[in-house]
Parts: C-alpha cells; sequence; structure tokens
C-alpha cells in the first residue's frame, strides 16, 4: 500500500532564520542606530577624543544586540495587543510562526552576548548594565499602566550614556546624569511620534502612550521635548567641544527639528511615522560635530 507524501515542514531552517531577523528588525537599523549615537556622543566626551577600538567595538555591537534582546522582550509582552494593532499584526511571535519560548530563549542569548562584551570593560560598567535590563524589561508592561511609558522608554534607550563613562572612568560623572536626561528629551519626542502612528489602534485596545495622554498638546510637545534636547546637549557640551563644527552640528539637528515637526503637523500616520524614521540622523549629526571638534 502506498502512503501519502509526507508534508515538507514549511519553516526550514533558513525561513526560520528569517523570522529571528524580522523579530529583531534586522531589516531596520533605525532602531539601533537611535540608541548608538547618544552612547557613542558619550563615550567620545568621557575619552575626550577617540576611545579606542575596543571600547568602540564593546559599545557598537552591545548595542545592536542589547535592541534586538530588547524587541524580543517586547514583542511576547505585547503579543496579545499587538494582534489588534495594524502595523503590528504580522509580528513573528503575534503571528504565531515563533514560540514564546523561542523568542524568550533568542532574547536571552543575545542579552547575554551583550553582557560578555561588558565583563570587558569596568566593574562599575558590568554593575550598571543590570539597571539597564531591568529598565529594559519593564518598559513593555509600563504600556499597561504609565500614561507616558515613553518616559521609561527614555531612560531605557539612554543607558549607555552612564554606561560608556563608566567604562572608560570606572565612575559616573554628574555629566553623564544630565546627557540621560537630555536624551530622555529626545527619546520623548521621536517615541511619541512613533505612537502617534498607532493613537486610533491604542485608544481601541487601552494602551497607554504619550500620544494619547498628551491629546491634541502632542505637536507642541513634541517641538517642546526636542528644544529640551538641544538646549541641554548644547549647555553641556559647548563648554568641553564648542567650536565651529559643533555649532554647525546643532544648526543641522535645529534645522531637522523643524522639519519633523512640519510632517507631524497634521497627525497623519505617513508623516509621523516618517519623522520618527529620520530621527537617527538628528543623533548623527550631533555626533559627528562632536567628534570632529574632539579630533
Amino acid at each position: 500500500m502506498m502512503t501519502a507524501p509526507s508534508t515538507p515542514d514549511p519553516l526550514t531552517p533558513r525561513s526560520r532564520m528569517s523570522l529571528y531577523l524580522d523579530l529583531i528588525r534586522w531589516d531596520r537599523p533605525a532602531g539601533w542606530l537611535l540608541l548608538l549615537w547618544p552612547t557613542l556622543s558619550a563615550l567620545w566626551l568621557a575619552s575626550a577624543g577617540w576611545p579606542g577600538w575596543h571600547l568602540l567595538a564593546v559599545f557598537v555591537l552591545g548595542t545592536i544586540l542589547m535592541r534586538s534582546a530588547g524587541c524580543c522582550i517586547n514583542d511576547v509582552a505585547d503579543r496579545d495587543f499587538d494582534r489588534h494593532v495594524k502595523r503590528t499584526a504580522q509580528r513573528p511571535v503575534t503571528s504565531g510562526q515563533v514560540t514564546v519560548r523561542e523568542a524568550l530563549w533568542l532574547g536571552a542569548v543575545l542579552a547575554l552576548l551583550a553582557f560578555g562584551l561588558v565583563l570587558t570593560t569596568t566593574a562599575t560598567a558590568v554593575w550598571l548594565s543590570f539597571p539597564a535590563l531591568a529598565v529594559a524589561v519593564a518598559y513593555p508592561y509600563a504600556k499597561r499602566f504609565v500614561s507616558m511609558p515613553q518616559a521609561v522608554l527614555g531612560v531605557a534607550f539612554s543607558f549607555g550614556i552612564p554606561m560608556a563613562y563608566a567604562a572608560v572612568l570606572s565612575e559616573v560623572p554628574w555629566q553623564a546624569w544630565v546627557l540621560l536626561v537630555a536624551n530622555l528629551f529626545w527619546v520623548l519626542a521621536y517615541d511619541t511620534e512613533y505612537a502617534m502612528v498607532d493613537r486610533d489602534d491604542d485608544l481601541r485596545i487601552g494602551m497607554k502612550t504619550s500620544a494619547i495622554t498628551l491629546g491634541r498638546w502632542d505637536v507642541p510637545a513634541i517641538a517642546a521635548f526636542y528644544l529640551m534636547h538641544l538646549a541641554l546637549w548644547a549647555g553641556l557640551i559647548w563648554p568641553i567641544a564648542g567650536g565651529l563644527w559643533f555649532g554647525l552640528a546643532l544648526v543641522v539637528a535645529l534645522a531637522q527639528v523643524i522639519w519633523h515637526v512640519a510632517l507631524i503637523r497634521d497627525r497623519t500616520r505617513e508623516g509621523c511615522f516618517k519623522a520618527f524614521r529620520l530621527n537617527h540622523w538628528l543623533g548623527f549629526t550631533l555626533f559627528v560635530g562632536l567628534a570632529i571638534e574632539l579630533l
């Protein structure tokens, strides 16, 4: 008696790898670039210039790994909400193509690899990595209870700044915490733009975001967040690395802010999402101006 041929597994090793890459947003580097530029700025400031290949590699690779791990945690935590949001309904965990267990294992492995990199630096940086991880894990759940969870994300996305100082100096001076606060305002600006994209879906499912909390004040609040970021960044860095190039970087960054506010003014999904995606260029601009001044 002939038997029917077995059905091939639709998730071949290659296709599963593709799903894992999709889970960590490998094709969307804007996310880890938003973390990278302020971290590198802090690294350059702490080193008073070139930090060396070792620390550069640690913080570039560590940023990519931790952002990827954060995506795994976020998608597991939000899987029951994401299926009701147009933009996120087809994410691998939400759609069932990757199991919760797989996503958690992948996130744990990536976080451990990042921790291994931190172990090659200083004891202070190692100890700081624990609260950094705790805030990153807490953020997805903050969206259920905190009216402006973007502030929690701002802390998580800014922890590379004190860690960079710790890796260079074995301590965290007050300047690092001021830069963290400055960066928090930038995160509030761009992640509120991001939240504006999903506002109608988030209202329907009961998710809390800064876009909902701010209501009709969302656009002026974003403009204020941007300006606070630039003012604090400039006020702290100018005495250290003020000059033609950093001044030019501030002007270009301000021009980008004006452009982003124009993009979100009508609150269209396309305009808000475009403004969010372009934000990494603002961080890049400030880093380049600083790095040139510290040559």
